[in-house]
């Protein structure tokens, strides 16, 4: 592992059961993430995802490419376009730097309209040493 690394990308299908799991599993009862008509009244074509699955999906992603052993230590993002039902979110990453067993990665979700999420995560790998370290 080494900085310019890329991350193998992870294609995320946006659906109505992922939204509306992921608000209630977070605890986020906000209308829009759960009901079509109320999000269409505060002007939202759809019901959109929330940050805390977000989130969530942006943890599993990277502990997904670096191992069972990757415990992350801070992630930042940054929402933008929103995720609606019916589209599909690309996880992608490239790593910016490693400094012994931690690496920070610039992490981009991409769906239909735009960006959705941006943001770096720092990830430990206990005992593992980076590539050239012996």
């Amino acid at each position: 592992m080494k900085a310019g690394d890329e991350l193998p990308p992870l294609t995320i299908p946006i659906t109505r059961t992922l939204i509306v799991a992921g608000a209630v599993a977070s605890r986020d009862y906000q209308d829009v993430h759960h009901d079509t008509e109320l999000a269409k009244e505060k002007g939202s074509p759809d019901i959109f995802m929330n940050i805390l699955t977000t989130n969530g999906l942006v943890g599993r992603y990277i502990t997904d490419c670096f191992g069972e052993h990757a415990v992350l230590r801070k992630v930042a993002i940054r929402l933008g376009a929103p995720n609606y039902p019916g589209d599909t979110m690309v996880l992608s990453g490239t790593v910016t730097s490693v400094d012994g067993c931690t690496a920070h990665v610039r992490v981009i979700g991409a769906n239909g309209i735009g960006n959705h999420v941006t943001g770096s995560v720092t990830v430990t790998l206990p005992g593992i040493l980076p590539e050239g370290d012996a």
